[in-house]
């Protein structure tokens, strides 16, 4: 088991791009540390650096201590599992896994031991014999993993490996690797896009824009506390609505000023914000903290409302033009309620005022003073 530390980390390649910038990171040993962004975000050149399979231009990363930027993979004692399986299609399951232990020159029994050991773990015992064109993408997903298991590696590295299945496998294997995480407790670095593999599975959370860390932090601190407008629309699903607003009314008796809308809110709502002097900041408001009101509020004609089964995402479009979604729960709706809320229709809607998060209009940033960003 091994802590993974990167100082300063830079990638540029030929011509002068720069893919990953700054990267600095402190990976605690046994900890699983997600690495999630938008496509072309750095994020899998990152793990790769980790690796040694992509040079390291800038900066140092260290293993267990020790630096590894002149270490060659192999000697990095690492285990990778990639997107697309790499399996040898002549290969048997059981010869796959093995592989490695092979050229390793590790004894026979030594590698029959792991091997049934870690197929045992992933459930595939019953398939060591087949070849990889015999398996589903799940079992040779499990096929992929157990051969990084039977290396007993310092750190697990996972560059998008659930990101070939269906929806229904991937949450499937979603879970088996939350459970594998217990049973052979390592360090983790996992790359994915999507968001749901994020929250679930990482201690902790690196969110990636440009090559650029944007926010560290657990499932939790990155949900309730972004740093900023892209950390704050990048997770959650559907993602946070945006108002431009400004802050009217007295000390006292403040108000919320979006749109033609004045939305009393409370003084102590204010207290942890650093307000610019002109008032005017882009308030964020998740889905699920809108509700639809009788009568007042902001108003918005609604365009598209899906059906979720439990919920309903409604998809409004304000007098300013703004777009706003909402999540309404279906299971105390009445029929006339739920004939309301389809397109064309007009309602008004508020917000939950301890949900409200507020951003510089200019740079993005959260405007809390009490954030644990």
């Amino acid at each position: 088991m091994a802590s993974v530390v990167l100082n300063g980390v830079k990638k540029i390649y030929k011509g002068g791009f720069t893919a990953v910038k700054n990267f600095d990171l402190e990976i605690k040993d046994k900890e699983f540390v997600v690495f999630v962004g938008p496509s072309g975000c750095g994020k899998s050149t990152t793990l790769r650096m980790i690796a040694g399979l992509e040079e390291i231009s800038e900066g140092k990363i260290y293993i267990d201590g020790k630096c590894v930027n002149d270490t060659e993979p192999k000697d990095r004692d690492i285990a990778m599992v990639f997107q697309n399986y790499a399996l040898y299609p002549h290969m048997s399951v059981y010869e796959n896994m093995a592989f490695g232990l092979v050229l390793r020159r590790v004894n026979k029994d030594e590698i029959h031991r792991r091997v049934l050991e870690a197929a045992e773990i992933l459930g595939i015992s019953d398939l060591l014999g087949r070849t990889p064109r015999a398996l589903s993408g799940g079992q040779r997903q499990r096929v992929a993993i157990g051969r990084a298991i039977v290396r007993v590696p310092r750190v697990f590295l996972m560059d998008e490996p659930l990101s070939n299945l269906d929806a229904k496998l991937r949450n499937q294997m979603r879970a088996e690797i939350m459970l594998l995480r217990e049973k052979i407790d390592t360090t983790f670095v996992y790359v994915t896009h999507d968001q749901t593999e994020a929250m679930t599975l990482g201690d902790r959370i690196v969110i990636m824009k440009d090559g650029y860390i944007q926010q560290v932090g657990t499932p939790r601190e990155v949900f309730e506390s972004p740093a900023n407008t892209f950390v704050a629309g990048f997770i959650g699903s559907p993602p946070m609505n945006f108002f431009k607003a400004g802050i009217t009314g007295s000390k006292d008796k403040p108000y919320l000023s979006i749109g033609g809308a004045e939305i009393p809110v409370s003084k102590k709502v204010l207290e942890n914000i650093n307000l610019p002097e002109d008032k005017k900041v882009l308030l964020g408001i998740r889905p699920e903290h809108i509700y639809i009101a009788s009568g007042e509020g902001i108003s918005g004609e609604i365009k598209v409302s899906e059906m979720m089964g439990s919920e309903l995402h409604v998809h409004l479009s304000t007098d300013e033009g703004a777009t706003v979604v909402i999540r309404v729960p279906t299971l105390d709706l009445s029929d006339e309620q739920k004939k309301r809320l389809t397109a064309h229709n007009t309602v008004y809607f508020g917000f939950r005022e301890h949900a409200l998060h507020f951003f510089d209009i200019k740079t993005g940033e959260n405007l809390r003073k009490t954030s644990s960003l």
